[in-house]
């Protein structure tokens, strides 16, 4: 078997695994198509990760910020009690629409900086020693080496592009958050009617900045996607040599691993963030006092209520979540783009 896949996550430029970096000799008018199909797809592919993964988000998000439950299991539990199935879905809506562009944002855009950096650096003639010593030693053995891109590129496009989503992802997630730890089933008691009027309260009382709250914690989050795209890179590499597995199932499992990886490493700065996101805002909302005016303060309060165990609440459920909702992501992904027409 080829020591090469034909992915579009792998390499949303390319059908042609060969070309696994960015597409490199094509022509600009195919690479140009190729982005909008990766765009088009990417609708989908949030979809299918909200669809699979929302009830494990919602009872992270439970556990993350309230120690009223004992467990995932009693929370589910709990949840459904009170408020039925629909609870686990409680927050879906700006998600739904946010997914479907984060992922079409996602996907664009690390295709963009996979072909910029292995152009401007990884190839480029003035930084070669540089270049040279980021590629593995079976990637410089590779009749392709000039043009594939090196696993440290991957996890340096997937960084760029979490940057880049971030700026989308923070008020989505922000509203999300605040409507999960809503837990009265009468709609009459809650605090927000849904996520409407949760925009409007927080835009009228705090702008831009108010539904932008956690905009820094969001972009420490996403800069563990390192670990994630260049994890991707490497299993991909790896199932591909040393399996016989098809190539949709190479980029189901490479896609649901990676992304428990990723959450391995990035879960502690994600309880941080949702602390931050679920702190009343005060003022002219009237929702409570602030408690945290820095990234320090929450993480130095997840210290003093839990300890090393604080940052780890609500995992459980997140890392079961991570491989079905982004292998069936990849999964939706790949579908559409091989529908769509060339």
């Amino acid at each position: 078997m080829s020591a090469t896949v034909n992915s579009s996550i792998a390499n949303p430029d390319s059908k042609d695994a060969s070309k696994e970096a960015l597409g490199q000799g094509q022509p600009a008018r195919s690479a140009v198509h190729k982005n909008y199909k990766g765009f088009v797809a990417g609708v989908f592919s949030g979809i299918a990760k909200l669809s699979v993964g929302h009830p494990f988000d919602t009872l992270k998000v439970r556990l993350q910020t309230n120690t009223q439950f004992h467990g995932a299991l009693d929370c589910l539990q709990s949840t459904i009690k009170s408020e039925g199935v629909r609870g686990l879905y409680k927050g879906a809506t700006p998600p739904l629409i946010g997914w479907m562009f984060m992922d079409s944002i996602m996907l664009g855009s690390l295709t963009f900086y996979r072909r910029f950096l292995n152009e401007n650096l990884f190839t480029n003639p003035s930084l070669r020693p540089i270049s040279l010593s980021a590629i593995r030693s079976s990637d410089l053995n590779s009749e392709h080496a000039p043009t594939k891109l090196p696993t440290l590129g991957h996890a340096l496009a997937g960084v760029l592009a979490g940057w880049t989503v971030s700026f989308i992802a923070a008020p989505v997630e922000h509203i999300k958050a605040r409507l999960q730890i809503q837990y009265a089933a009468d709609k009459t008691k809650r605090f927000y009617s849904g996520p409407i009027d949760c925009t409007r309260k927080i835009y009228r009382a705090h702008g831009l900045r108010g539904l932008y709250h956690g905009l820094s914690a969001t972009l420490l989050f996403r800069s563990f996607f390192f670990f994630w795209w260049g994890s991707y890179d490497l299993l991909t590499s790896a199932l591909t040599t040393h399996t016989a597995l098809s190539t949709p199932s190479i980029n189901f499992l490479a896609g649901g691993i990676s992304a428990q990886l990723f959450w391995l490493t990035a879960y502690p700065s994600d309880v941080v963030k949702q602390r931050i996101m679920t702190d009343p805002l005060g003022g002219a909302l009237k929702d409570g006092d602030r408690r945290f005016k820095r990234w320090g303060d929450a993480a130095g309060d997840i210290w003093k209520g839990g300890g090393v165990r604080g940052f780890w609440r609500g995992f459980v459920p997140c890392f079961l979540r991570a491989f079905p909702a982004n292998a069936m992501a990849l999964v939706a992904f790949e579908g559409v783009m091989r529908g769509l027409p060339e």
